[in-house]
């Protein structure tokens, strides 16, 4: 049997248009459209084609309150992108401590994905954030995996 699941290509680019619009809303904040989509039948958990969620763009960015609005309404907190990183290891990266703390808060877990929260902080010495992670010894004895790249 084949695989005749549609593509994206077989999309109307209208569709496509809106759920461009969508990741843009979650990287600039855009929190009044986003939500209002999500609220109306939006999947919380939409990806684009890096893998990236709705969440962890808004938690790359920096945008605590967007972040916590989507987690009250389902996004995953321990979503992977193609690449294997976590929204709690995105905000790690780029120092988004209050973002940090809404994911931990929600139930994000600082030893998931590649790398990990723990170890991106461990890697960028934000000793403060390997705090609020809650990271053991054992943590800090494990071996660091190459720096990640940028998100898209």
């Amino acid at each position: 049997m084949t695989n005749t699941k549609p593509g994206v290509e077989s999309l109307p680019q209208e569709t496509l248009d809106f759920a461009h619009r969508m990741f843009d809303a979650a990287r600039d904040n855009n929190a009044e459209l986003l939500l209002q989509a999500v609220d109306a039948g939006l999947p919380p958990n939409l990806t684009n084609d890096k893998g990236n969620t709705l969440l962890m763009l808004a938690a790359y960015n920096g945008h605590a309150d967007l972040v916590k609005e989507l987690l009250a309404r389902g996004a995953d907190g321990n979503g992977v992108n193609d690449q294997g990183q976590s929204p709690l290891a995105g905000a790690a990266f780029k120092g988004h401590d209050e973002v940090v703390r809404v994911l931990v808060e929600g139930g994000a877990d600082p030893r998931h994905g590649r790398p990990t929260a723990i170890q991106t902080a461990r890697m960028f010495k934000k000793d403060d954030l390997l705090k609020m992670l809650g990271a053991t010894e054992d943590d800090l004895k494990e071996p660091l995996p190459g720096i990640p790249g940028p998100l898209h």
